[in-house]
């Protein structure tokens, strides 16, 4: 009885780190609630703009609207990847590819699916881990931060798109 007790608790002892690590932590949690408004806000302009205006844009040298919403699908793929320390599953251009609402609505569901997955399996020790982005070595949680001042950064396009069409913003709803 007491061999098995000892036995037990060792092992009870010696996994209990290896759980505590693939836990998220303070900071991982806070990224992904961070990454949470980012998406909400990038999924409900997405579904709620007409199919017309994901063509609109202001002037000629920029994106549209659609090529934005396009752009911010294949970037969750990039940088959550990256984080992750992994290959990106995603080899589509959705500049591209994705053309029409149906399609480039998919790209972000996808896109942002797949960035939930990788902020649910990290815990902060990883987070503290050196990747490269673009040539630069960043802390993997710093690539997740990236991910979502880049989010933010098209957002306000799309702020700026909708408000000369008279669309009010999901964040301002």
């Amino acid at each position: 009885m007491t061999k098995r007790l000892f036995a037990l608790t060792l092992a009870l002892t010696l996994s209990c780190p290896i759980a505590a690590a693939a836990q998220q932590g303070p900071v991982v949690q806070s990224l992904e609630g961070l990454n949470n408004v980012t998406t909400t806000n990038i999924m409900a302009t997405a579904e709620t703009l007409d199919e017309g205006l994901f063509s609109f844009r202001p002037t000629e040298e920029v994106r549209s609207m659609g090529q934005i919403l396009a752009h911010i699908a294949g970037a969750q793929y990039t940088f959550c990847s990256t984080a992750a320390g992994e290959s990106s599953p995603n080899s589509e251009n959705f500049e591209e590819t994705a053309t029409t609402k149906a399609q480039i609505v998919a790209a972000l569901a996808g896109g942002f699916e797949y960035c939930t997955g990788v902020y649910g399996g990290m815990s902060d020790a990883q987070g503290g881990e050196m990747v490269s982005l673009f040539g630069n070595p960043m802390a993997k949680s710093a690539v997740l931060a990236f991910n979502s001042a880049h989010n933010y950064e098209h957002y306000g396009n799309l702020v700026t798109y909708m408000r000369i069409n008279g669309v009010v913003p999901p964040s301002s709803r």
